[in-house]
């Protein structure tokens, strides 16, 4: 039973998704398991052939309980001198599977699906999307059954006024009381230093609108998309920042993947991982971005998504916010908020003109570091934004 984060202290089986006997890649599905924030799929890190299931599905075991043995791709099946067997003494018996019917989501479509193309306006499309809301289950008002903005937003109204039902408030009280534990735990652990910064948009802002000339409708990018990037390239000149604190002492990752904070309807959140942040270009990004906001908000997010985060990102530029101090999310050290984008005087060559500007701010851990690398961090996110072609 993986730890998906670290207030999760056990998780239920939902249902296996192979069978005794499947030949499996490293990276496939293998089971579901229910969490108080959500049901998880639950990935492979090896290849080989499932020989036995551990644990029936509707068991609800602690973190670390063997689920399952898998016979690895090159192993040998008899130990070795010096290894410890595939099969040993104590282990419970084999259980057969039992595959459960798929979960049903908590927010039923509006209305099957049309077929053919659908029609939607752009604003739609995007708002859709950050809403979780599929579009091929909206009836268009527009002409000739388009969608627009306005049907979005009328879906989004209904969706909350619809009483939610006992098992979804029953999860949402549990997923307080998880963030609750883990906030709680951060500051009466953590040693917490804030730090901030504004910094000038124009330029990032201008070729953002340059490069979306150049992309059809459905690949245009957000600004939020190179303030990521930015965090994550400004992560390797201050690595320390890109750490988990365990047993008394931070281990830097070799790899960034930032996790996105994001709100589920209802209350609460979760901030699953952009894998490989700073390896990915700005359309890639935009691209997993868009995804892992729509599955996080329909509950199908993956295991390694939510134990990967090394640093998380939170904005809530969306609500109108301008500054936003975080709580680090441990074991990691920091979290970077970033407000809205807002028009301010600002002074160029002994001018002072107007000039989209936006305050970035940092919560880190000051037993892994301290104010002068978390300045050089902020001011590394400046300067990766005034070099927007760049990222």
């Amino acid at each position: 039973m993986p730890q998906l984060g670290a207030d999760m202290t056990a998780g239920k089986l939902l249902r296996w998704r192979k069978n005794i006997g499947d030949r499996i890649l490293r990276g496939d599905i293998i089971a579901d398991v229910e969490t108080d924030k959500a049901d998880i799929e639950i990935e492979v890190f090896t290849s080989g052939v499932i020989e036995r299931f551990l644990v029936q599905p509707g068991e609800k075991v602690p973190v670390g309980t063997l689920l399952a043995i898998i016979q690895e791709d090159g192993k040998p099946a008899v130990a070795e001198p010096g290894h410890i067997p595939l099969v040993a003494p104590g282990l419970p018996q084999p259980v057969t599977p039992t595959l459960l019917p798929p979960v049903i989501a908590a927010r039923p479509p509006l209305m099957e699906r049309r077929p053919g193309r659908q029609r939607i306006s752009p604003a739609a499309r995007t708002l859709a999307a950050n809403l979780g809301i599929d579009p091929g289950s909206l009836a268009g008002t527009g002409p000739e059954g388009r969608v627009t903005l306005e049907d979005v937003q009328r879906a989004e109204q209904a969706n909350a006024a619809k009483p939610m039902p006992e098992l979804v408030l029953d999860r949402q009280a549990r997923m307080r009381q998880v963030i609750a534990a883990a906030m709680a735990r951060s500051k009466r652990e953590i040693p917490h230093y804030y730090l901030s910064t504004t910094i000038d948009m124009s330029r990032a802002m201008t070729w953002l609108t340059q490069e979306n000339l150049k992309r059809s409708v459905e690949d245009r990018l957000v600004y939020g998309v190179l303030l990521l990037k930015a965090v994550a390239l400004a992560l390797h000149e201050v690595p320390e920042l890109n750490s988990v604190w365990i047993d008394g002492k931070a281990t830097q990752n070799s790899d960034v993947h930032v996790g996105v904070a994001v709100s589920l309807r209802g209350g609460g959140l979760v901030a699953p991982a952009l894998h490989h942040t700073d390896r990915l270009s700005p359309g890639e990004l935009m691209k997993n971005f868009r995804d892992l906001i729509q599955r996080a908000r329909a509950g199908s997010l993956r295991s390694s998504e939510l134990s990967d985060p090394t640093v998380t990102v939170t904005s809530l530029g969306e609500q109108g916010v301008e500054t936003v101090f975080g709580i680090i999310y441990p074991p990691q050290v920091a979290l970077v908020g970033f407000g809205r984008v807002v028009e301010r005087p600002w002074s160029v060559a002994g001018q002072i003109v107007s000039r989209p500007v936006i305050v970035a701010t940092l919560s880190a851990d000051h037993r892994v570091s301290d104010g002068h690398r978390g300045g050089l961090f902020l001011a590394a996110v400046d300067r990766k934004l005034q070099e927007p072609e760049s990222l």
